[in-house]
């Protein structure tokens, strides 16, 4: 039976969604939001509003709902839903029944102030800031890896392709420009091999070539804590090799030691990381044509044996917080991501406040 509403039903209903373990909850007690409000004003640069009009929702409030997407990959009108929706969301919000939720479309107009502004690296340093400053430091080297990013399909003829690839706008999309602002002319196709196991009689399968179309999310995590430290995006063709020498090491670390997979080995890179002081523990090659000898093999099983850290953080986007890109064009996409390794951080800091016992 339907009960009496009480004076304390919310606040009841929101006590028991904590003790189920509320995320967003845990993520307003250990993470303090107002630090990123500098950073969005200065992106954001609203008017001062001398000539009236309705006043914009609060940066911080509208952050705080990019970070809600990231972590759950929402679209900008399932987001307007499910803030008006539920408690928890409300709650992290600093919204309550009475109070007005931004709509999709300002979700969206928000979002693209700050991509246009460049703003999401600033956002990532700050709260890297805010990490190494509660004792989170990057510590005991780091491991390098990358990440291919599903985009949406494009359905392009081989001329349109061949225009793409050599940076043209194809003709016949000139006239169209509502067609064209539905093409991605940045996003790539790759192939990502499988390796086949053996046989029972010791014959193989035939390796699996699997066609992907998207972007790339290169990071750099340090191996002590698991944050990550150093991130860019690019299409899905680019080489992981390269990034290294991109920015993508990060120097503060208090050991100097890199783990990467063998896509990373070169004799540019090695020299790279000798001129700057790094010590590579990149896995080599097996030589073309002949077995691996069995020291090489040895050496290569130790270094996955801690390189293997970082694949829990892909598979943690990819899983928990179903990590794709819905958007046209690589500024869009790098601020998607960007936001995605973010909200990682904030989880990552909430996992290790829980186990110190102090969130």
């Amino acid at each position: 039976m339907r009960g009496q509403p009480g004076f304390f039903d919310v606040e009841d209903r929101l006590q028991r969604l904590s003790d189920l373990g509320d995320q967003l909850d845990a993520f307003a007690r250990v993470v303090d939001f107002e630090m990123f409000r500098p950073e969005l004003e200065a992106a954001l640069d609203y008017s001062d509003r001398a000539k009236g009009g309705r006043p914009p929702f609060d940066p911080v409030l509208m952050f705080k709902i990019l970070v809600i997407q990231a972590s759950n990959n929402l679209s900008d009108d399932r987001a307007e839903f499910l803030i008006n929706d539920r408690l928890s969301f409300m709650r992290f919000l600093g919204l309550g029944l009475a109070d007005k939720a931004p709509d999709a479309k300002t979700i969206w107009f928000f979002r693209e102030r700050l991509t246009r502004a460049g703003a999401i690296e600033g956002l990532f340093t700050r709260f890297d800031a805010a990490v190494r400053e509660a004792g989170y430091i990057p510590m005991s080297g780091q491991i390098v890896d990358a990440s291919l990013i599903a985009a949406p399909k494009q359905r392009n003829s081989d001329g349109e392709k061949a225009d793409i690839k050599a940076g043209r706008v194809p003709e016949a999309w000139q006239s169209h420009p509502a067609k064209l602002r539905q093409k991605d002319c940045d996003a790539r196709w790759t192939l990502v091999f499988g390796k086949a196991r053996e046989r029972d009689d010791g014959t193989r399968h035939a390796d699996i070539a699997i066609p992907v179309f998207g972007y790339k999310n290169h990071i750099s995590i340090d191996r002590r804590h698991g944050f990550i430290r150093k991130w860019d995006v690019t299409d899905a063709a680019a080489h992981d090799g390269a990034m290294l020498r991109r920015g993508l090491l990060d120097r503060s670390n208090t050991a100097s030691t890199v783990w990467a997979d063998s896509a990373y080995r070169s004799k540019a890179n090695e020299a790279f990381m000798d001129a700057h002081g790094f010590n590579s523990e990149v896995h080599r090659r097996k030589p073309k044509g002949r077995l691996m000898a069995p020291n090489i093999r040895r050496g290569n099983a130790a270094r996955s044996a801690v390189r293997a850290a970082v694949e829990p953080v892909f598979s943690h986007q990819k899983g928990a917080m179903a990590l794709t890109v819905r958007t046209v064009g690589i500024a869009r996409a790098k601020a998607k991501i960007g936001l995605a390794n973010l909200t990682y951080n904030i989880r990552r800091l909430v996992f290790h406040e829980r186990r110190a016992g102090l969130a």
